[in-house]
């Protein structure tokens, strides 16, 4: 019954780490929007402003959804209950993405960032595992009081 006890706190704990995560990428993203436009960077001759902006939605919109997988997370640890289908696939979807973004950490800035990534990943993992339908069979369904009655031939 260990475990029953432990999934609550491991939700509230990547909720945590994913609304940090996602303070960390707008500010960066905010740091490499003044960048672009400070030093009139361009690629393939597209204007640095619009490059300057693009890196600041993407930044902001990259962040709107770590804060959302978040909120998932904050429902399930209160609820203490398995999130619904679409709850499922936007975890399963952010646990794939902080996959892939270690895989490029690893090569572009350092083991470190991997060792991060892999520990989103993990907990993400985890919680997405803690509260799987296997797990107890409890997915916060209950079966009806009664059987349906049989059609009579």
């Amino acid at each position: 019954m260990g475990g029953v006890a432990a999934r609550r706190p491991v939700a509230w704990l990547t909720a945590v780490v994913l609304v940090l995560e996602a303070c960390g990428i707008l500010f960066l993203n905010w740091v490499l929007s003044i960048v672009v436009d400070k030093q009139q960077m361009s690629m393939a001759g597209v204007d640095p402003a619009a490059m300057s902006t693009g890196a600041w939605v993407l930044g902001a919109a990259f962040a709107l959804y770590l804060v959302c997988c978040a909120a998932l997370l904050a429902r399930t640890g209160v609820r203490d209950r398995p999130p619904g289908t679409f709850g499922r696939i936007a975890l399963v979807c952010c646990a794939v993405v902080h996959a892939v973004l270690g895989a490029f950490a690893v090569g572009l800035v350092g083991w470190a960032a991997f060792a991060v990534m892999m520990a989103v990943l993990a907990l993400l993992v985890l919680t997405l595992t803690a509260y799987g339908a296997s797990y107890g069979g409890d997915t916060g369904r209950t079966a009806p009081a009664t059987a349906p009655a049989r059609p009579t031939p």
